[in-house]
């Protein structure tokens, strides 16, 4: 092998999470692994970074909720610094002046939240629960397998059959769960158990968080069950905050990868996949440099990857044109502020911090209000009452900030991924407006919180793509919708993390299971590159005993 610096096994383009976890999995394999991120940091949209002197915060993923555990535990990540803590309760959704719904852990307490609003849905609670968890039981042990590519070989045949037989145990009613969960709009699929449109919003919020649809939308209802999968510290439906933000996660995930010997080289943006007699064989840096290896890992989405880094010509037109296609665009806003003192919410006073300071504050209290938002985006560009969740990590994290003082996330919907009219993102008159309105909304159910916002960090769809390579801000790298989901993620035929260029994989979100903070494209794409490799050896990485799960957006 040529010297370490232009000859690698693997080259993995973009360290964000998924990128690291497959560099720490094949490099613990025995391969020679380098990471390639285009920034000054890796962990791509998983950083925490000071946004004002003594704030930090986490840039653009904002929360523990799917992080795998078998990633977790596979690569020993507590032990490289990461700690996972739960938020005192789960949500907490302003309604108006005299209203909140505050959703406590534990089905009892639950109920007992919603009784306050229906007492029909409440008596629904437990069955609503349930067909949730049967579907999410199925589809966890799919999440960490390869889809069958249609038309593949007899490995696919196989896979199909053994999936159809799974399948195929499930009664007529679970089948049909399945059925409404995976076409169904969450609005529609909700309407079956729930009557309070309260109650219905605070679970739609999960249908439409990183989609740029409505929750009327056909599909959303799967959204909503992959934001369902998760668990922090063994506990099911629990959310979480790691210890230092979000990048915490990421640099544990470095650790793990640097001590089984990948390389990690930052500021080292990816030009172009460098193909040779049909196949990939490295990578040319924008300096130039040529970094060549029997393994291209792309970390990136595909259609930033098919836009720009593949070149034209190296596989079929038809496919070409399909990935560099996608549908994306999740109509997301990101904020950080800096605040000098916790909100004072008007129908639940205090400024002492309180368990709702700790939850998933979320602004979009009923059904018509998320569907309005939506409408609104569609037509105006943004939302004129957007839909806002925020978190205040400084009430579980208190390093993030100065004593007495706190950060907020605010992740907010739905704003157009391309402004009409001519108006463009690029322009500070649009990004600023947009975040003075998102300000004053939250003001409106706490008063004291336009005054309270010391600075803020702003991040529009195009700050998203610039910064972390997330086309239209699509922090999914390609919407979740059906056309886009398993055996057709990224494309109908490439669902194996293989793409159609001998040598290229796909092992970020575009990729199966898709997106949120997980690590299971990485490490499932791994996996596929070493039965590639024949490194047989990964199996029993992977046989270990059975996790739970662990549950970013």
């Amino acid at each position: 092998m040529k010297s370490a610096d232009t000859q690698f096994d693997v080259v993995v383009i973009g360290g964000g999470h998924n990128g690291l976890v497959a560099a720490a999995y094949l490099a613990r394999a025995g391969l020679s692994v380098v990471v390639l991120e285009k920034n000054a940091v890796v962990g791509g949209a998983a950083v925490t970074e000071e946004f004002h002197p003594g704030f930090r915060n986490s840039v653009a993923s904002y929360t523990v909720s799917l992080l795998n555990p078998h990633v977790i535990g596979d690569l020993e990540l507590e032990r490289h610094g990461l700690q996972i803590v739960e938020r005192p309760v789960a949500n907490f959704w302003p309604v108006d002046r005299a209203r909140g719904l505050l959703m406590p852990y534990g089905q009892e307490a639950r109920q007992q939240a919603i009784r306050a609003f229906s007492e029909r849905d409440a008596d629904r609670l437990a069955g609503y629960d349930e067909a949730l968890e049967r579907a999410a039981n199925v589809l966890r042990d799919l999440v960490l397998e390869t889809p069958p590519n249609a038309g593949g070989g007899i490995i696919d045949m196989l896979r199909a059959g053994a999936i159809g037989r799974r399948l195929n145990h499930l009664t007529i009613e679970d089948q049909r769960l399945m059925v409404d969960l995976f076409t169904k709009s969450a609005s529609d699929f909700l309407a079956r158990w729930f009557e309070s449109d309260i109650v219905k919003a605070a679970f739609a919020f999960d249908g439409i968080v990183g989609a740029y649809a409505a929750p009327s939308t056909p599909g959303t209802a799967y959204v909503l069950l992959h934001h369902c999968f998760g668990e922090v510290n063994g506990k099911s439906g629990v959310w979480g905050h790691a210890i230092g933000g979000m990048g915490a996660i990421t640099q544990a995930m470095a650790g793990a990868a640097r001590q089984a010997g990948a390389v990690i080289q930052v500021d080292a943006p990816v030009r172009e996949v460098l193909v040779e007699n049909s196949t990939a064989v490295g990578v040319v840096l924008e300096t130039g440099r040529v970094i060549r290896a029997r393994v291209v890992a792309a970390n990136v989405g595909p259609r930033l990857l098919f836009n720009g880094m593949v070149p034209r010509g190296a596989v079929g037109e038809d496919v070409h044109t399909r990935l560099a296609g996608l549908k994306t665009g999740s109509g997301t806003f990101r904020m950080n502020v800096a605040l000098s003192e916790l909100p004072d919410f008007i129908c639940r006073p205090g400024k002492e911090a309180a368990p709702h300071h700790g939850a998933g504050i979320i602004i979009g209290p009923t059904l018509e209000y998320l569907e309005r938002a939506y409408l609104d985006a569609r037509r105006y560009g943004w939302s004129r009452e957007p839909v806002v969740e925020m978190l205040i990590p400084s009430t579980l994290d208190q390093g993030l900030a100065p004593p007495g003082q706190h950060v907020a996330s605010l992740f907010v919907q739905h704003v157009a991924p391309t402004l009409p009219e001519g108006r463009s993102w690029s322009e500070a008159k649009e990004k600023e407006a947009f975040a003075d309105l998102v300000i004053d909304t939250v003001t409106t159910h706490a008063p004291n919180f336009k005054a309270s916002v010391i600075a803020r960090q702003v991040l529009s769809p195009l700050d998203l793509e610039h910064r972390f390579g997330l086309v239209g801000g699509d922090i999914f790298h390609g919407q979740l919708t059906l056309d886009q989901l398993y055996s057709t993620r990224p494309v109908l035929g490439h669902a194996d993390y293989r793409m159609p260029l001998e040598g290229l994989y796909l092992c970020g979100a575009g990729a199966h299971p898709g997106g949120g903070v997980t690590g299971l494209p990485g490490r499932n794409a791994a996996r596929e590159i070493l039965n590639d490799f024949g490194r047989r050896p990964w199996r029993r990485l992977l046989l270990g005993r059975r996790r739970h799960w662990s549950t970013g957006r």
